[in-house]
């Protein structure tokens, strides 16, 4: 890999990432912090093109590098196309950020089949696409950081989250499995878990839980928290982690 850059706040100079569902909340967090990094950030969503094009002119009036990136990554041909995209404008892709997922809820007595398969079609076949279609460029370079966000969920369990709670462990076994296959080859893969974090999201409609009594710092988190620990994980201060999960989750849930 390239040597990272020595100037404070920029080590991820020269570096190019792909972030999946960053239109808004901790993907739009995501995408803002690994462009202050100095990374030129390619900006994925499926539907919300205004608000991804809003996080890339936040980025550009800033003076960093963006781009939008319309594409659902549950099919292959998109992310193809994409992917193929970016590589040709950028010559390469550094860091994969596996954000886009669903967040709705719904109880397991009420779900159909059609409606289990969503997010395991998000949330692992989408992972697979991007995967596959970002590896080459890594293993051309000699490596990369590959980075999905999973959810305390996997953990703890949720009603009305069974289907999103199986797609995140499916996940989370699939980022561990590819850090053993591909360590060798320089490329790192790990997870970062939210808790209970502060974002909007209009379709919501469940009542929210009080953190007091169940985080130990009695406060939902904010997307920028979760960003900061992903942008750790993109850059050199992170070299010798890999196959790792990272929580930030208040404490809400301690190993």
């Amino acid at each position: 890999m390239a040597t990272p850059s020595t100037h404070p706040g920029q080590e991820l100079a020269g570096k190019v990432a792909l972030v999946t569902g960053a239109g808004q909340n901790i993907g739009r967090a995501i995408a803002l912090d690994l462009a202050r990094a100095g990374a030129a950030v390619a900006v994925n969503t499926r539907a919300s093109r205004e608000a991804a094009e809003s996080v890339v002119r936040e980025i550009q009036a800033a003076g960093g590098q963006a781009e939008l990136c319309m594409a659902d990554v549950a099919d292959a041909g998109q992310v193809k196309q994409m992917v193929d995209g970016v590589i040709g404008r950028r010559g390469r892709i550094d860091i994969l950020v596996l954000n886009a997922s669903v967040r709705w809820e719904m109880r397991f007595t009420e779900m159909s089949f059609e409606q289990w398969r969503v997010p395991l079609s998000i949330s692992l076949d989408g992972s697979f696409h991007c995967i596959k279609a970002c590896l080459p460029s890594m293993l051309a370079a000699g490596g990369g950081s590959i980075v999905a966000l999973t959810g305390s969920n996997v953990l703890t369990g949720a009603v009305g989250k069974v289907h999103s709670s199986a797609a995140k462990s499916g996940l989370t076994g699939m980022i561990r499995a590819l850090a053993r296959e591909l360590g060798q080859q320089g490329i790192r893969a790990n997870c970062v878990s939210p808790g209970m974090i502060n974002t909007t999201r209009p379709d919501y409609r469940a009542p929210r839980r009080d953190p007091r009594g169940l985080i130990p710092l009695e406060r939902r988190g904010e997307s920028e928290e979760i960003a900061a620990a992903v942008r750790f994980l993109c850059g050199p201060g992170a070299s010798y982690i890999t196959g790792q999960t990272i929580h930030v989750n208040g404490g809400q849930t301690m190993f």
